[in-house]
């Protein structure tokens, strides 16, 4: 895959995926065997362990999807985007920022995500 924003749609898509094998499809397409996946509850390495902390998530959010809500801000080897993780009536469960790596293919080698809003410089408990 040689557009970054189509690798993180499908890594969104593949979190939000609740069939095991297309889930498994998908992680493969964007992320390189030996990816992390790290947010701020777990963490996960290699395809197996991030389907198994996709798997995990759907069993806490039911029904919902991951969706990107920002453009793809790009350098070098890294990204940054946001999305927000939906339910079926359309309420924002959670939202967040991710900051991945991508290797020489255009694969995922690291994603780290951040829940929530960045808090304001003076008031650094808000957010």
């Amino acid at each position: 895959m040689s557009d970054l924003a189509t690798t993180i749609d499908t890594y969104l898509e593949a979190y939000g995926e609740p069939e095991t094998a297309k889930r498994a499809q998908l992680i493969t397409r964007a992320f390189a065997d030996d990816a992390r996946l790290i947010d701020p509850p777990m963490d996960a390495a290699g395809h197996d362990g991030i389907a198994a902390m996709a798997a995990a998530v759907q069993g806490q959010f039911p029904g919902h999807t991951f969706r990107r809500t920002s453009a793809v801000d790009t350098h070098h080897d890294f990204a940054r985007y946001a999305w927000q993780l939906v339910g079926p009536d359309g309420a924002v469960a959670v939202a967040g920022t991710d900051v991945v790596e991508v290797d020489a293919d255009g694969r995922i080698v690291r994603v780290v995500g951040f829940f929530g809003e960045l808090a304001d410089a003076d008031n650094p408990t808000a957010g």
